[in-house]
């Protein structure tokens, strides 16, 4: 199994750590049950109230009371009141000024931890080992991600895009955990202690969205759309259903990349140079077919951007870094969107689209961790494309994801990650791993509760890209502690192995795993022989796990309608 261990992925002393959250959870669970309790929390929370007398006898709940019962919501109930308290000195707080509090809390201790870490880190320990400081970039590009999304969440924004941006917010921070535990024992020790404080105040803040959200939903949405008084920001024009469904020779475009001097420019790279910053208008980029292999990075400024190749078999951009030769697995992908030097493409822009064309990371199966496309762009589509690689091929890093009608192959963990992602009407296709090794299809990685996040995989056929003989198949393994996973209605050919899942470690998994199989068919989704997890539903009913559906898990606002991609919206 040491073949099938990444990176800074869950391990038992990781679960025991957690183990003592799982009895807070519970208690958190029962509140969150009853939505009106849930209100009159949050209610109670946000208003300061002073020892004032009711009718000349009776006090009111004190300021301190009414905070310490909204902290008791969180998973860090102690770090939530601590750093609150000294700041809620007003005696009328609204529900928006405590969450506001919250959220500067957070970012001005990560702003504080991360300068402090990578400050000790670069010249105090005096390191020179290469991989270490790469992983200390990538620690470095995602702390600023996550304040990135802190920031955003100040603002007016809808109750689930805010749920979004703090899920991912939290996402970046383990993740620079991650890349340095992969790195150097020492880097992730100092990485844990300097981003303590700063993950469990991320983690308070969701809690405090995550509850008012729920407790909207449960009263039928009513002003779910809502928090700070604004309407979330309209992501995709008419303009883009147009473009999604217009063939490339009728299509208009900004800027065209072509190997044989054809096009504007020969390179992706060139291309991008031309994409304004922040622009609400759409900038299409036509790629013509070829291989393209370049180191290219689409900056955080570059919004809206779309590419549109000539078949996913025919435009390729490739690539082989990977995690033995030395790239942190968060830097190894072909193209990705986020910002960073060393990637073959990065985005971090958003509304991202990518229509007909092929990712490829060519590293081979024997340099383990080697991505061939990584998403962390909110609200991107990648519209009949191909991610092909072995171990970790697509990483659905963070943020709300689509997939439809893409190829996607690989071997260990192909398909992971922490975003809230649909995979629908796609090719999911194991290839021959190296010698000793198993395929495992997913391994999500939600690290919190509150999180929005998880991988639904929905109408897709599941088969082997390979004579798979001797190799044994499961459909993932739980990277978190709270991994989520969801297949649905999808075909699944006799290759998979009847016990449908592997652990991470040990013989089972935590209870806090939510793993569903729902409506499959084919010889590989027979149940009889699954293991028998707390956190595997097999009998689940469609009421429960329609919230994995499009409508409901990502597309809210319907932004997705907006792109003209072909979709499902429920079951």
């Amino acid at each position: 199994m040491a073949s099938l261990n990444p990176y800074g992925k869950l391990n038992e002393a990781e679960q025991e750590r957690l183990v003592a959250r799982r009895k807070t959870r519970r208690r958190i669970t029962i509140i969150a049950l009853s939505s009106m309790v849930l209100v009159a929390v949050v209610v109670a929370a946000a208003v300061s109230v002073t020892q004032t007398r009711d009718n000349g006898s009776k006090k009111q709940p004190t300021m301190s009371t009414s905070l310490k019962a909204s902290c008791a919501t969180t998973l860090y109930p102690d770090s939530c009141y601590t750093s609150l308290s000294p700041l809620m000195k007003s005696r009328n707080v609204t529900p928006q000024d405590l969450y506001k509090l919250s959220l500067q809390v957070s970012i001005d201790e990560l702003s504080r931890a991360s300068t402090t870490f990578l400050e000790n880190a670069v010249k105090s320990l005096n390191i020179t080992d290469k991989k270490a400081l790469a992983a200390i970039d990538s620690c470095h590009e995602l702390c600023f991600l996550a304040l990135d999304h802190l920031n955003d969440s100040i603002s007016a924004a809808g109750l689930h895009d805010l749920r979004t941006w703090l899920s991912a917010a939290g996402t970046y921070q383990q993740t620079c955990i991650d890349e340095l535990h992969a790195a150097s024992d020492l880097l992730s020790s100092l990485a844990e202690e300097h981003l303590r404080n700063s993950t469990e105040f991320t983690s308070n803040s969701l809690a405090f969205v995550t509850a008012a959200e729920e407790s909207i939903d449960a009263l039928g949405g009513i002003g779910r759309r809502r928090l700070m008084s604004a309407s979330p920001a309209e992501w995709l024009s008419f303009r883009d259903r147009r473009l999604l469904q217009t063939p490339s020779e009728k299509l208009k475009f900004d800027a065209v990349v072509a190997k044989d001097g054809s096009g504007d420019h020969k390179t992706i790279a060139a291309a991008l140079k031309k994409v304004p910053e922040k622009s609400k208008k759409r900038f299409v980029i036509y790629v013509k077919k070829g291989v393209y292999v370049e180191n290219v990075k689409i900056e955080k400024k570059m919004w809206n951007v779309m590419m549109v190749g000539d078949g996913k078999d025919a435009t390729i951009v490739s690539g082989g870094l990977n995690f033995v030769d030395g790239t942190p697995t968060f830097q190894t992908a072909t193209f990705g969107t986020y910002t960073l030097q060393l990637l073959n493409l990065s985005v971090t822009g958003k509304g991202f689209i990518a229509r007909d064309m092929g990712f490829v990371n060519t590293a081979g199966a024997n340099k383990h961790q080697a991505v061939a496309l990584m998403s962390t762009a909110d609200q991107s589509v990648f519209y009949r494309c191909k991610m092909d690689a072995y171990q970790d091929t697509l990483y659905s890093h963070s943020n709300r994801q689509f997939y439809r009608e893409c190829d996607i192959y690989g071997t260990v963990d192909f398909i992971f990650g922490n975003s809230a992602v649909v995979i629908q009407n796609c090719n999911i296709m194991p290839k021959l791993p190296m010698k000793g090794q198993q395929n495992t299809l997913t391994a999500q990685g939600k690290i919190d509760p509150n999180q929005n996040t998880g991988i639904s995989i929905q109408n897709c056929v599941i088969r082997p890209a390979a004579n798979l003989s001797g190799v044994n198949n499961f459909l993932g393994r739980p990277w978190k502690n709270y991994s989520t996973t969801v297949f649905l209605q999808n075909k699944m050919e006799g290759f998979i192995d009847p016990q449908g899942w592997l652990p991470w470690v040990g013989t089972s998994a935590p209870d806090t795993i939510f793993y569903v199989e729902y409506g499959n068919w084919g010889p590989g989704a027979v149940t009889k022989k699954r293991v028998n997890w707390k956190g595997l539903k097999l009998n689940l009913d469609a009421k429960q796990v329609n919230k994995f559906t499009v409508d409901k898990f990502v597309n809210r606002d319907k932004w997705i309608k907006d792109t003209g991609v072909t979709y499902k919206s429920g079951l």
